[in-house]
């Protein structure tokens, strides 16, 4: 990571349900294997589905860092839910952060209880380009439905993340850290959900 700021920190966000956790733990393993010092701060909203959960990753390559990223010094935001992403880049983003977002809305329990309204995409994406140095946006849910298993939308995002080259992470490394993390049975979907991702960037 000598072009990258040491520490580098990640932020990896969605909602309840979406599994951004579990990408944010398969990238941890693969950097800790890598030899580089990591440390994973994880908050969960107040609903288990449909709240707000993200995870703060510090990477280095000299010492361990504490897990929390300071507000204002996100490098990269990695976001399942677009909504989530603007909140993340509110609270972590400056000039230098880059966002790689899906495109796909899941409205809060204030929406669907027509107590708030959902910001309209475009002002979204807007607003999340106009926060950052640079930003991909992907429908990475459509792309898991047309495979057939909208569960595997944060393994495309993963994928997206790895043809973005924001880290230094090489696709033999996933597929390998997807080999020992999914059972066989469900190995071919993910690595497929995993290319995909990678090829849409």
């Amino acid at each position: 990571m000598t072009s990258y700021s040491d520490p580098y920190n990640l932020i990896v966000c969605g909602v309840g349900g979406q599994g951004n956790i579990l990408i944010s733990r398969m990238i941890g393993r693969i950097l800790a294997a890598k030899g580089y010092y990591l440390t994973i701060g994880e908050t969960f909203g107040a609903a288990q589905r449909g709240g707000s959960v993200f995870s703060s990753m510090r990477i280095s390559q000299k010492r361990y860092y504490g897990p929390l990223v300071p507000t204002g010094q996100g490098h990269l935001v990695l976001s399942l839910e677009p909504l989530e992403a603007l909140r993340m880049l509110a609270a972590y983003g400056n000039e230098q952060v880059v966002t790689i977002t899906n495109t796909q809305a899941i409205q809060p329990v204030g929406v669907l209880a027509r107590r708030n309204d959902y910001p309209q995409m475009d002002r979204l994406t807007g607003a999340i380009e106009e926060l950052s140095q640079k930003a991909w946006f992907v429908n990475v849910t459509e792309m898991a439905v047309e495979l057939g298993a909208p569960i595997v939308a944060n393994i495309v995002l993963l994928g997206c993340l790895l043809g973005a080259g924001q880290l230094p992470l090489e696709p033999a490394e996933v597929e390998q850290e997807m080999q020992a993390t999914f059972p066989p049975d469900k190995l071919e979907l993910n690595l497929e959900a995993f290319k995909k991702g990678m090829a849409a960037v």
